[in-house]
């Protein structure tokens, strides 16, 4: 960036301050503004140069009007230590010494101060000499040894060409701007060697790269190469199957022309076999027609003989109707209000009673649970149950008391279904009082002291007579040997639960 400010020695007379004073002692921080009227001396060039009289001076000046010089093209390096060191210098100036533009600046951090702050900077160094005189003073004070080297027009040749430059324009020495463009020179022959050194280092990176690309190549090359003889490989064996697949689909359209022929050949036959079998059927409906004709006259004939046998069957069946009336009137027998398993009830000791006539005739040995409706069904049947058998199977987890309930309610409603007689048998020392009334047609009896429901049970069973279906329901092997041989049909006490949890 270039900085437009003329040189020094061409510098108005009143703009112009004693280097001599500055250099000299860099720890004034004032320069007298009116030395150019009254100040019979005018400070020169810089630090070196002797003060010349003000006439000869401004008679030079009358006669010959000096024409200012452009500033000279910084480097960037150069241009941003020139802003550095005029920024790091800010805060130690006084107040008043600080332009106005740079006193804001002058307020910013150090790391914000020569950034924010630059163009600022760069103006007022340009603009303004005695603000550069000033700033000056404190840099070569800051620089020592190098300062003065630079202000005395030399410049040590291992000291950095950046600094150099900075204190140079900074000085303005004479043989400056020889010092600038040496600095720039060099800060330029830096950089080109830095930029050689980048390219020789880009090149030296291409050429890694590329030889581990020819490198990785070389491996991709020798991959494909065994890539495209597995692939040649698997295309002769493609080639073979091809081959077998051709063969075998050629196998299979021939057996395929096989299995038409026969399949034609077979239909022909279905054919003829089905007009075979219409014929068959014909022939079979038109006997089927005779049979059904036949059938007819049959079906008539026996519903003749069929009324014959009915008619023949209502005459037996009325005299003994007859018979039975007769027989009954000459019994005179009168109505009984009690049942034979009442007077077995009713007893206390054992009486002697007659034996069935054959009881084995009506025993009847099975389990099944169905058995036990079509028993029910058959006339004046009379159901014996042995209670707690039953309950303990069917509802052992109650008290004895809700068992008795259960199933005497149970008994109840098989006893308003079927109206048969129904008596069920509990073990007892004497009868249970508080006991609910028996529902209609049960019978609930107690074991008296020295007695088992089992022998009780026998006893209405022995009670009944010959001919009357006697149902005894236990799982006891005991009791259902017991009541078999004097004629009764023992069932299990699980054909009873069914039937109950049915109803």
């Amino acid at each position: 960036m270039p900085l437009a400010e003329p040189h020094d020695d061409h510098l108005p007379q009143e703009d112009l301050v004693a280097l001599d004073g500055a250099v000299s002692n860099p720890d004034d921080n004032v320069v007298s503004e009116t030395s150019g009227a009254s100040d019979p001396t005018v400070a020169g060039d810089g630090p070196g140069t002797e003060p010349e009289p003000a006439e000869s001076e401004s008679a030079v000046s009358e006669s010959e009007p000096a024409l200012p010089e452009p500033e000279p093209t910084l480097p960037e390096p150069v241009r941003q230590r020139i802003v550095t060191l005029t920024a790091a210098v800010l805060p130690t100036l006084p107040a008043d010494e600080v332009p106005v533009p740079l006193r804001r600046v002058a307020k910013f951090a150090p790391n914000r101060r020569a950034r924010l702050g630059a163009p600022v900077i760069a103006a007022q160094l340009t603009a303004d000499p005695l603000f550069r005189q000033r700033v000056t003073a404190r840099v070569l004070a800051d620089a020592g040894d190098l300062g003065a080297a630079v202000v005395e027009g030399t410049a040590p040749a291992a000291a950095d060409p950046v600094e150099v430059a900075a204190l140079a324009y900074l000085a303005r020495p004479r043989g400056w701007r020889e010092l600038i463009d040496a600095s720039g020179a060099a800060v330029r022959a830096e950089a080109d060697s830095a930029v050689v050194a980048e390219l020789v280092r880009e090149a030296e990176q291409r050429a890694t790269r590329a030889e581990h690309d020819r490198a990785v190549a070389r491996v991709e090359a020798e991959k494909l190469r065994d890539e495209l003889a597995r692939v040649r490989e698997e295309l002769g064996q493609l080639r073979e199957e091809s081959r077998q697949v051709a063969r075998t689909l050629r196998e299979t359209q021939a057996r395929e022309r096989k299995a038409t022929e026969l399949l034609a050949t077979e239909r022909g036959r279905a054919a003829r076999a089905s007009a075979d079998v219409d014929a068959e059927l014909r022939r079979a409906r038109a006997r089927l027609a005779e049979a059904e004709a036949a059938a007819g006259v049959a079906r008539a004939s026996a519903k003749e003989s069929r009324s014959v046998d009915d008619a023949r069957l209502w005459l037996l069946l009325e005299t003994i109707g007859q018979a039975a009336v007769g027989l009954r009137r000459e019994l005179a027998l009168d109505p009984v209000d009690k049942l034979p398993a009442d007077f077995v009830a009713d007893a206390f000791a054992e009486q002697p009673g007659t034996a069935p006539a054959s009881p084995a005739a009506r025993a009847r040995d099975t389990d099944d649970p169905a058995r036990l409706d079509q028993l029910l069904a058959l006339p004046r049947a009379h159901l014996v149950v042995d209670g707690y058998n039953v309950t303990k199977r069917g509802f052992g987890d109650m008290s004895l008391e809700q068992q008795r309930k259960r199933l005497i309610t149970g008994l109840g409603g098989i006893a308003a279904q079927t109206g048969d007689e129904i008596t069920v048998v509990f073990d007892g020392a004497e009868r249970m009082h508080g006991l609910p009334p028996a529902p209609r047609g049960v019978r609930v009896l107690f074991s008296r002291k020295g007695e088992t429901a089992d022998e009780l049970i026998r006893r209405l069973v022995r009670a009944e007579p010959a001919g009357r279906p006697v149902v005894v329901v236990s799982s006891d092997r005991e009791v259902a040997d017991g009541v078999r041989r004097h004629g009764a049909y023992p069932l299990g006490a699980d054909s009873l639960l069914r039937r109950l949890a049915r109803s």
